[in-house]
């Protein structure tokens, strides 16, 4: 049986519309956009105050992390943080991560997450990812300056569909297997990039980042690269579907030189993890500007009080709301790949179907009780 669903407001190709009624078939194909005139006269709509989009794509999230909400304090800065987190994830059962894992799961299905962008560092939560209504894209991250064979990691990923193997980052794998993985993953890879000063510092061999590894002895071979956007430019193929996560450091030229590398950047905002780490902004309007592909993510619950796609963009309050939600929908599945299925309201499209509640109708933005749920 068929359901027509309105709204307020629709997005539509990139606007906020009115006047939109979706039909969409019980399977969440959507058979036909009606403009209408009077919603009211309409039979058999089912109305829905607030603003009507496809299902999120959350771009960037940690959903095995999910066991650490609330276990460590905000503002630490990015240092104070990697300590914490350290301190604290080994004090926790399976079944205790497990259960933390679905039940973030849920209530992001709940609030209209469509697929996931996840990093995952083992296999515990493969099972709850492969049960979920959310289609997940699991990418490996490998990390560690002593590591060098990436042999485990891609064996992890050849048991799972929808995944891959990535550097964790720029300073945190040395030469050989950061060019192996690149070598390899061809498809999808996601990167911590730009998170902090101190990792721009450590390639001019300064800050605090430098400071630890030569307290810990530890050397790295990828300083040649003179600073962590010219290693991404040298290594990583311009034909890779590449996401740059957090940024918040970003400046004009590194966004100019990665743009001018690949069409094929994502830009992936997390605008509550930052704030919750160390109170910093994504560089929104230089990227904007600049033209870059921007996509919306959560990161983790150690690192954000939600996971809600609709919190992050209340975050960023420069950008029209339609561009916002734009980067939360159609922007993320690009960035993955399955834009032909999800990320717009198209015929022909199973996106879901999501409405925001509590924005400002008058003036088209959020308000800080907006909130999303999922109807389809």
């Amino acid at each position: 049986m068929k359901r027509k669903i309105a709204s307020h407001y629709a997005l539509i190709n990139g606007r906020l519309e009115r006047g939109i009624v979706v039909e969409v078939e019980a399977s969440g194909i959507i058979t036909d956009i009606i403009h209408a005139t009077a919603l009211d006269s309409m039979a058999g709509v089912e109305f829905y105050p607030g603003i009507l989009t496809a299902g999120f794509i959350n771009a960037h999230c940690h959903l095995e992390l999910s066991y650490l909400r609330g276990a460590i304090a905000e503002g630490l800065g990015y240092g104070g943080f990697a300590s914490a987190i350290g301190a604290v994830r080994g004090g926790y059962s399976d079944q205790e991560r497990i259960h933390a894992a679905e039940v973030a799961d849920a209530l992001m299905w709940q609030q209209g997450v469509e697929a996931v962008a996840d990093i995952a560092n083992d296999e515990l939560v493969m099972e709850v990812k492969r049960q979920s209504k959310i289609e997940y894209h699991t990418l490996f991250e490998f990390f560690g300056l002593r590591n060098s064979s990436t042999e485990g990691h891609f064996a992890m990923a050849q048991c799972h569909p929808n995944s891959h193997v990535t550097p964790h980052s720029t300073y945190s794998v040395q030469d050989s297997p950061f060019r192996d993985i690149c070598l390899k993953n061809r498809e999808l890879m996601s990167l911590h990039f730009l998170e902090s000063k101190s990792e721009a510092e450590l390639f001019s061999l300064r800050g605090s980042l430098w400071q630890w590894y030569e307290r810990m002895g530890w050397e790295c071979d990828f300083m040649r690269y003179g600073t962590p956007t010219e290693r991404v430019t040298q290594c990583v193929s311009s034909n890779t579907r590449l996401l740059l996560v957090h940024a918040t450091e970003a400046t004009k030229v590194d966004i100019e030189l990665v743009e001018s590398h690949t069409t094929k950047a994502t830009w992936v905002l997390c605008p509550e993890s930052n704030r919750y780490i160390s109170d910093a902004c994504p560089p929104v309007e230089l990227l904007r500007d600049a033209g870059a592909h921007i996509a919306i993510g959560s990161d983790s619950l150690a690192s954000a009080r939600t996971l809600s796609i609709v919190d992050n963009l209340k975050l960023i309050d420069s950008i029209p709301l339609a561009d916002l939600l734009t980067y939360a929908t159609l922007n993320g599945a690009t960035a993955l790949g399955i834009e032909r299925e999800k990320g717009s309201i198209e015929i022909g499209k199973r996106p879901g179907l999501v409405v925001i509640e509590g924005a400002n109708l008058n003036e088209l933005r959020l308000t800080p009780e907006a909130s999303s749920r999922r109807i389809i």
